[in-house]
């Protein structure tokens, strides 16, 4: 499940070419998750990396994640 929604936000990215020729991209859908490279390939993989970091650190506060696509995340308590 956890692919599949990267897999969604990252379908949902949006990029560009900044001025200055480095690339920048943004997953609109997870406010503040952002980066920058020098190629759009490695921009997608660097977006990649921000939005892993930002579910780990979203998931382990707690956070409310936001629905992508249908697909949603959340913590649940294992059973013991």
């Amino acid at each position: 499940m956890l692919t599949e929604y990267i897999a969604a936000v990252l379908r949902r990215a949006h990029y560009k070419l900044l001025d200055d020729g480095a690339y920048f991209g943004e997953a609109p859908d997870l406010p503040g998750a952002w980066a920058t490279a020098s190629t759009l390939e490695a921009c997608r993989e660097e977006l990649r990396e921000v939005v892993e970091g930002w579910l780990i650190v979203g998931l382990s506060h707690g956070a409310v994640i936001p629905a992508v696509e249908g697909l949603t995340l959340e913590v649940t308590e294992a059973a013991t």
